[in-house]
């Protein structure tokens, strides 16, 4: 009966407006949980395989993303058929991963034309307001973009002090997670939520008290540690001496660029009733065209204005970029399996979770789960699930549910900080201050920090969010 129901309906997948009218009577094709295996393994593969065989990753990375993906299209058609599978594939092309993918690269080119030589006399109070200063940062260019500013100014005020490994290890707390929570440009995660229908300003309304509870006791902590090594250090008379203060902000154009990309993303999401394009039977808003040419240009004018000597400052290379892309494109591929289940609701594979999350305190359920998630596997994603199997409807989750929304949000940011896997900049912060000479902690002596200290601030985090 059910492939009855599926050939039935086969011609409807092959319209464009399928996605509004139909989608519920596609979902009663659930698939197995079984169908979920290729998006496990691309998490897992990206999270395990550079650190247990790193060769064989670098060499054949992109065959086993590949592979996957092939593996994970072959398991849907058998549910949703070629043309189905196709249409599926090209709304999520269109409507998430390329918009998602379009703002990374343009903050990552716009960043990458701004380079800050900076000398300054690093005490615990400065190196305290360097971190508070890059977290606010980090919400406007991003954690991979603030992360990648920042990180060799940092190593260089402090390259006279004798321990340096907490500084690298706050770093990646505050600035390359945290710091992030407060617009849909800071993370990854939350401009899904935004690409989903989450205002652009509610991370900022709802977020920013969580974000005070929990930068303050976390830069408290770091700067109580760095007084006492540098105590330490004078006692011992491992300090060496302290250059002179001087600073220089190379690229400055690309600070008016920046706010163009704050405009571009608020201003083209004000028009309402505006034409949608078919493109390959997806409807694509004028809204979304707008917008994703808008940010384009500004990475084009951002690449051509910047000097290359800035470029060259910066380190700057299309390798890492590059990698996202390519990683998030099997993510988004393999994920259409998972949203299926999700869809299914009491019906599919993970009814008991959805159960289990909507039972007793369910913003502290949902804030765990998302958190634990995201620091083993990749938080955007991650986030992109559990809004989809808190239902899914963002004006619902920003208005009776928005605690939940909440709960969401801080988890798979602010835990992503918890392994070098949790979020794309923390192994590149580690690469590069082990490349400056920095000794970084192993994975699991990082979890050693980050549990001793982030587990305490996320819990009192949890309980707020019960009140």
């Amino acid at each position: 009966m059910l492939n009855s129901f599926i050939l039935e309906n086969l011609e409807v997948l092959t319209n464009h407006r399928f996605a509004k009218d139909n989608e519920n009577m596609l979902e009663t094709a659930v698939p197995s949980l079984q169908m979920g295996i290729p998006f496990l393994g691309v998490l897992l593969s990206i999270s395990l395989l550079p650190l247990w065989v790193p060769k064989l990753w670098h060499r054949s990375e992109n065959w086993i993303l590949l592979g996957w993906g092939v593996l994970s299209l072959v398991l849907m058609a058998q549910i949703k058929g070629i043309e189905g599978t196709s249409f599926s594939v090209v709304e999520i092309i269109f409507h998430e991963y390329l918009p998602f993918i379009i703002l990374l690269t343009v903050l990552y080119i716009i960043s990458g034309g701004l380079h800050i030589r900076l000398k300054t006399v690093a005490s615990p109070l400065t190196n305290t307001g360097f971190l508070l200063i890059g977290a606010l940062i980090a919400s406007i260019v991003g954690t991979t973009g603030a992360a990648m500013l920042l990180i060799r100014p940092f190593i260089r005020m402090n390259h006279h002090r004798h321990y340096q490994s907490h500084n690298i290890i706050f770093f990646i707390f505050a600035v390359a997670n945290i710091g992030g929570c407060l617009t849909p440009l800071g993370d990854p995660p939350l401009f899904l939520g935004y690409l989903n229908g989450v205002d652009f300003f509610w991370t900022l309304k709802h977020l920013f008290m969580p974000f005070l509870v929990t930068i303050i006791p976390l830069l408290g902590i770091y700067m109580v540690i760095d007084w006492t090594l540098e105590k330490r250090e004078k006692a011992t008379k491992k300090i060496i001496s302290q250059p002179d203060a001087t600073f220089l902000l190379e690229g400055k154009i690309n600070l008016v660029l920046l706010l163009g990309v704050l405009l571009v993303v608020i201003g083209t999401n004000i028009p309402e009733n505006l034409s949608a394009y078919c493109v390959f039977g997806c409807d694509v808003s004028s809204n979304q065209l707008l917008r994703d040419i808008g940010l384009i240009v500004l990475a084009v004018i951002s690449f051509v204005i910047t000097p290359k000597i800035v470029h060259q400052h910066h380190h700057f290379s299309w390798a890492p970029i590059s990698e996202v892309a390519r990683v998030f494109a099997a993510i988004f591929i393999t994920m259409i399996p998972v949203n299926m289940m999700l869809l299914a609701g009491d019906k599919g594979p993970f009814a008991p979770i959805l159960a289990f999350t909507g039972q007793h305190h369910p913003s502290f359920v949902y804030f765990w789960l998302t958190g634990i998630f995201s620091a083993f596997l990749d938080n955007a994603p991650t986030y992109l699930i559990f809004f989809k199997m808190a239902g899914g409807k963002a004006d619902i989750l920003m208005g009776p549910m928005f605690k939940i929304l909440m709960a969401i949000s801080l988890g798979s940011v602010f835990m992503g900080a918890m392994t070098y896997i949790g979020n794309a900049p923390n192994f590149m912060v580690r690469a590069i201050a082990k490349q400056s000479g920095v000794p970084m902690p192993s994975f699991l002596g990082y979890m050693v920090w980050s549990v001793v200290i982030l587990v305490p601030i996320f819990l009192g985090v949890s309980l707020w969010l019960l009140w």
